[in-house]
């Protein structure tokens, strides 16, 4: 068994500079890879293209990146509640490409497969579509999509195992599994790493094939996680 674990955030990042196009899984707060970008500021990289389905927000997950600078290129589904994100894209020091959501998704799945392109009525007749191939089937028109290129992906997972397996926690799952496989090397960074074959066959959505690296998170701020109490009336 080829054993892919990595010590931590900086021993899994790499081989990563300036000017890469990356993605990074997640919705929102919901299942980002935060150890790994926060990695990534660490490093200082610059001039970077990342695909996620948006930007955090200014003080936490992608909008760090976007405080120091660090990203050239947003490939984005929406700007989400990040005013840096707004303003750099308003002002025109970022450029930002903004792809429908389910297209987005099926760009990264379509890398992962190994398919160059695809057909999707999505955005036809709208600014999406300008410069790009359309084709009419069965009567209904559709936009030709290129599959993502990309140089890393960073995910996050629930559990993971030494092999590479990885599960996800519930809406955490997200984009995650998309991009798992989906560029040159894939990162997985998780909450619980197990030695391999722990983890339960049956519950398993990514197997190791998908992934290159694998360590264990140092903590996560799960913001979007709170518990209320209140009595009975």
């Amino acid at each position: 068994m080829i054993r892919k674990t990595v010590a931590n955030a900086r021993e899994a990042l790499q081989g990563v500079s300036d000017g890469m196009t990356l993605m990074l899984g997640g919705f929102g707060l919901c299942g980002i890879p935060e150890n790994a970008i926060s990695e990534l500021v660490r490093l200082g990289v610059r001039d970077l293209t990342c695909i996620s389905n948006n930007a955090g927000v200014d003080d936490f997950g992608l909008g760090l990146l976007l405080q120091q600078r660090q990203v050239r290129h947003m490939i984005s589904s929406y700007v989400g509640e990040n005013d840096e994100f707004e303003r750099q894209m308003l002002s025109g020091e970022l450029q930002v490409t903004l792809t429908p959501q389910g297209t987005l998704a099926e760009k990264c799945r379509a890398a992962q497969a190994g398919i160059p392109a695809f057909f999707t009525p999505a955005g036809y007749g709208t600014e999406v579509a300008e410069g790009k191939e359309t084709r009419e089937f069965n009567g209904k028109m559709y936009v030709m999509e290129e599959a993502f290129k990309a140089d890393f992906s960073f995910v996050k997972a629930w559990k993971g195992d030494e092999a590479g397996n990885l599960i996800f926690k519930g809406t955490a799952r997200n984009f995650n599994p998309c991009m798992c496989g989906a560029a040159k090397v894939t990162v997985a960074e998780v909450e619980e790493l197990l030695p391999a074959g722990a983890l339960d066959p049956n519950q398993i959505h990514i197997p190791g094939i998908f992934i290159q690296r694998i360590f264990q998170g140092d903590g996560y701020e799960k913001r979007i996680e709170q518990r209320t109490v209140r009595q009975r009336t």
